[in-house]
């Protein structure tokens, strides 16, 4: 690589896609230097989002598990929630994770700044002291934050958002969830299992917009009977303060409704974090501040790659992951052929049944004109799942029909995000259904329900 610069590489985020990028540029023996001017060093997923979501989901799934006790005659007299102890046990979890990363990020194999900085050009970078830093390539990884609502009124009355519930002293006694994907499902059902009264507002027809309908209509099942109200295909029209708490007027079926509770959740996404990098001005091209990126992770500037959540397309940290080390590649060797494959794309929903799939979807594969067969097989009618008390939920296939090659699997159900990887582990090595079936399954386990759709299916493809 070339001396003219400062670096020969420079990576703007120290999050999971920029550490990945970093680590996998020194290794290849590139001068890296990484700019971070966050609060905290460890990026969303660390400080922000998975590890300390699921800390509490996990709280929360301890505290609804003596509400099942009984059944089996295990009483253990009233169960109190302590929330401050509860947060202050996620907060030791974090911290262990965060110092990790801040060790990693400060171990003096790469240069950490820890200042912002925006382009001057597709090779200049000045940083918020002035100077500027110049490098032969940029890998942008600035990640997402959460926008201001789309809601006319809930500025000025004031909201909950998955940063601000993380830092709670206190549960409200009611709570109006804006949103139905994952981040606003998790939560609402966190609060909702830990004695707030939820109402969720969802936009579109379901839940989980994207997934099948079989499969966010199992979800809504099982959070209706733990007591969340849930209303699909509204239209929120606004948000005020009133001496109730907050009131949210919506439309829905045809007719204009409200709900007052004591707080807001807005859980209605995340959008790009690239306003203050100047990115106009290396001439780098972005839609909706979504950085455009190809396969290769690399820009419409040759020069400047970008990985995560600033450049999508599937905000999830291992894809992130993924995408940094597919930049760093292509910074060290240019006639490198790595490329990014969402084939076998995981995505996981923690709530209680948890929503885990991989590959295409039933709705995906055959808008795509593939001819398929499908196959599904219940929880409620599979040994091990019976005596953990999981009865909500299935696993269902997507197999070509010509060929049982497997394409895609949803598990709705105990341990999904664990299940899941079984029937990713199989598409990894392009295994049709009939491969699956005769594969050896330990008895009782909830693992070996897989083996019924693809016994089923076996008897039809190929």
């Amino acid at each position: 690589m070339g001396s003219q610069f400062d670096f020969d590489a420079v990576v703007i985020g120290g999050g999971s896609a920029g550490y990945a990028a970093a680590r996998t540029l020194v290794v290849g023996g590139a001068r890296t230097a990484v700019v971070d001017s966050g609060a905290e060093l460890g990026g969303l997923c660390i400080l922000r989002g998975c590890m300390p979501t699921k800390a509490l989901l996990h709280a929360a799934e301890l505290r609804h598990a003596f509400s099942e006790a009984e059944r089996w005659g295990i009483t253990a007299g009233p169960v109190r929630v302590d929330v401050a102890r509860m947060f202050a046990r996620k907060d030791e979890l974090i911290a262990d994770f965060a110092g990790y990363r801040r060790q990693q990020l400060e171990s003096g194999k790469f240069q950490l700044i820890r200042e912002p900085g925006s382009f001057v050009d597709a090779h200049t970078l000045r940083l918020a002291s002035g100077r500027t830093v110049t490098a032969g390539h940029f890998v942008v990884a600035t990640g997402s934050v959460i926008p201001p609502p789309p809601v006319p009124g809930l500025a000025e009355a004031g909201y909950l958002t998955s940063d601000d519930a993380l830092r709670l002293t206190a549960l409200p006694a009611s709570l109006v969830v804006l949103g139905g994907g994952a981040v606003a499902l998790e939560f609402a059902q966190f609060f909702a299992r830990l004695g707030t009264r939820v109402t969720i507002l969802q936009r579109s027809p379901q839940i989980l917009r994207d997934a099948d309908p079989d499969v966010a209509k199992e979800l809504e099942k099982a959070l209706r009977r733990e007591g969340l109200e849930l209303f699909t295909g509204t239209r929120v029209l606004g948000a005020e303060r009133t001496a109730g708490g907050v009131t949210v007027q919506f439309e829905h079926g045809g007719s204009v409704r409200s709900v007052t509770a004591e707080a807001v959740f807005h859980g209605l996404g995340r959008t790009p974090n690239t306003a203050t990098l100047g990115l106009d001005r290396a001439r780098v091209l972005t839609e909706g501040g979504r950085i455009q990126t190809d396969p290769r992770q690399r820009t419409s500037v040759p020069n400047i790659y970008a990985a995560g959540d600033c450049c999508g397309p599937h905000e999830i940290v291992h894809v992130a992951i993924q995408q940094g080390e597919v930049a760093a590649r292509n910074i060290l060797n240019p006639g490198a052929s790595a490329e990014m494959d969402y084939r076998i794309l995981l995505s996981v929903v923690f709530t209680a049944p948890a929503v885990a799939t991989v590959g295409v979807s039933e709705r995906e594969a055959r808008a795509q004109g593939r001819t398929v067969r499908t196959a599904s097989y219940p929880f409620n009618d599979h040994g091990k799942s019976m005596i953990l008390g999981c009865a909500d939920g299935f696993v269902k296939l997507i197999a070509d029909a010509a060929t049982g090659e497997i394409l895609g699997g949803a598990c709705v159900g105990p341990q999904g995000g664990e299940l899941i990887h079984e029937v990713a582990v199989a598409m990894g090595r392009r295994m049709t259904v009939k491969e699956l079936a005769v594969l050896p399954h330990y008895h009782p386990t909830l693992a070996e329900i897989w083996t019924y759709p693809a016994e089923e299916l076996a008897g039809h493809c190929g």
